[in-house]
């Protein structure tokens, strides 16, 4: 890992993007096709460390942001809702991109990044030039939160009930790290991090927001908490569940011990050019488990 690489990831810009003060990291040179890397939860910028550079060499300008409630990400004003709802991340990521100047970029993602990229690419279908994203079309809405699933699936999901809980609550609250180094592993069962490498990560949850955002938006989810109404006209036009018409490449790791659909439950909601690729030995932090095989699929859907 080169040291300018290093230094970027471990003193992020910042920008003011609407209600937030974002932090970023941004790699290669400004008249660069943009790329957008966006991260999940629990994770951070630090899953996409190799990716970044991997891009920088292929010509692109590579943009890797903290989502709210994040590392050093911030809200401006001190009374603004802490909101996690997934339109709400997408907004920020329009707000970013208009605040840097971009109009249009590829945008790739894991977990909530590969929502928000669903998000802005059906919503926005002109502000995303081509998209990657792993385990899928991941765009969903509270009627469909609150349909039971058979008891095995539910129970791939037990953390976002324990988060509807106050205890749930309290409990990510006092053990924010232990809890994401459970969710690492159990995600990943075939990544044998090292704990510098979770450390490392684990520091952009201690941002003052994180427990707020995390909670509001699996509650979000299962109907159990309001957004707020500047999105409900979104969320009705998500709630549809809209097709993506940008050139999409889906990535789904065969290691993946998180809950996730099979490529043919969501192949036909890409309408553009669309391809899906299967990754051997890979857990749900495919960029940072398999950061060669993300590269190379962004690289491939902005060629598509």
């Amino acid at each position: 890992m080169q040291a300018d690489t290093l230094a970027a990831f471990a003193a992020p810009k910042q920008i003011n993007a609407g209600e937030l003060n974002v932090g970023y990291v941004e790699l290669g040179a400004a008249h660069r096709p943009p790329v957008l890397l966006l991260h999940g939860w629990p994770y951070d910028i630090y899953s996409f460390v190799e990716v970044g550079p991997l891009l920088v060499t292929r010509g692109y300008r590579v943009i890797i942001p903290y989502l709210r409630g994040y590392g050093s990400t911030r809200f401006i004003s001190e009374s603004a809702v802490r909101n996690g709802q997934p339109a709400a991340i997408a907004f920020d990521i329009i707000a970013l991109m208009d605040a840097m100047h971009i109009e249009r970029a590829t945008i790739a993602g894991f977990d909530w990044g590969a929502r928000t990229a669903n998000i802005v690419a059906a919503l926005w279908p002109q502000r995303c030039k081509a998209m990657v994203s792993v385990s899928g079309y991941l765009i969903g809405n509270q009627a469909a939160g609150r349909v039971p699933l058979p008891p095995e699936a539910e129970q791939q999901w037990w953390y976002q009930f324990y988060f509807a809980t106050e205890r749930g609550r309290l409990g990510y609250q006092q053990h924010t790290h232990e809890f994401a180094k459970l969710i690492w592993r159990t995600a990943s069962p075939r990544w044998n991090f090292d704990d510098a490498t979770f450390e490392r990560s684990a520091m952009a949850f201690d941002n003052p927001d994180h427990v707020a955002i995390v909670i509001h938006n699996y509650r979000w989810r299962l109907g159990l908490a309001e957004g707020e109404p500047r999105y409900d006209d979104f969320e009705r036009r998500l709630a549809e569940s809209p097709p993506i018409t940008a050139p999409t490449i889906t990535l789904e790791g065969d290691a993946n011990g998180a809950p996730h659909l099979p490529a043919s439950a969501y192949g036909a909601k890409f309408t553009g050019r669309y391809a899906h690729r299967n990754i051997e030995g890979v857990g749900h932090n495919l960029p940072q488990e398999a950061p060669q095989a993300f590269a190379h699929a962004v690289v491939d859907a902005d060629h598509l």
